[in-house]
């Protein structure tokens, strides 16, 4: 089975979460708010945007979903 396919980068420059506006972070299927600590999946290269669906995200998952992001430190 093929992994997650990447969003198109246009995209993801208008996306944003529902429920502070902000940015969201592209980690494998799912978009990431690291502000929150919210993950909302992507299900069928869809964004699935709804803040009622989003998953809480603990400090040890929030740890790795940055550190498969790239990103540098925290942005929490």
């Amino acid at each position: 089975m093929p992994g997650p396919q990447p969003l198109d980068p246009m995209l993801m420059r208008i996306l944003v979460c529902p429920a502070d506006r902000g940015p969201l972070v592209a980690v494998g299927d799912v978009l990431y708010n690291p502000r929150l600590h919210k993950a909302y999946r992507i299900e069928d290269g869809i964004p699935v945007l709804l803040v009622d669906e989003a998953v809480d995200v603990d400090p040890a998952e929030h740890e790795r979903l940055m550190s498969l992001a790239g990103s540098g430190p925290d942005v929490a």
